[in-house]
């Protein structure tokens, strides 16, 4: 009866970490329809149309979030015990914040420009211009100070989102050989 008991835990365990991959899939659409959302914002500069994408894709990812957490609490009940594989997908859920926190930092960031790209915008009004001016008044120094600023800024925000998505990738190799043995991957 134990062996039936463990069988029916490991059934269980596989089709919710089968459930994780669906939501995995669906986050990483999400991200590309994310990143094609902004590509067009820069082109055209629609805010409005970007707005309203963020919005559905802010629902989207909470209820991707949502599912998996509703995943992770099954992998902890007693009937399937699998609190290692819990912790994976917890672990994940971090890792998928860092990833969407750079996402919009790296977004930001290539809106606002280079500083000496935001220098020779012209006053007409066309282009994106942020919120103050950098005419003649900004220094050599200060310029290459907000050029160092921006380049480090954006390096980090690279860096966070790479390893940020190199680790989830390493926890998604888990998760499927978790299901390998069973012949389910």
């Amino acid at each position: 009866m134990a062996d039936d008991d463990a069988s029916a835990n490991d059934t269980r365990a596989t089709q919710l970490l089968r459930r994780f991959l669906k939501i995995q899939e669906n986050r990483a659409g999400l991200y590309s329809l994310l990143q094609s959302g902004f590509s067009d914002y820069l082109k055209t500069g629609s805010e409005q149309a970007f707005k309203e994408l963020c919005s559905r894709v802010t629902v989207d990812f909470n209820d991707c979030s949502r599912q998996v957490l509703q995943i992770e609490a099954a992998l902890r009940a007693p009937d399937v015990g699998r609190e290692d594989l819990a912790h994976i997908l917890q672990a994940v859920q971090v890792q998928e914040k860092q990833n969407l926190r750079m996402t919009a930092t790296l977004q930001v960031l290539k809106k606002a420009g280079r500083p000496s790209d935001r220098a020779h915008v012209p006053a007409s009004g066309h282009g994106q211009q942020c919120g103050h001016s950098h005419d003649e008044q900004t220094s050599p120094l200060e310029m290459a100070e907000a050029e160092a600023e921006y380049d480090a800024a954006y390096k980090e925000a690279t860096r966070a989102l790479q390893e940020a998505r190199t680790v989830i990738h390493e926890y998604m190799e888990e998760v499927r050989y978790e299901l390998a043995p069973a012949g389910n991957v």
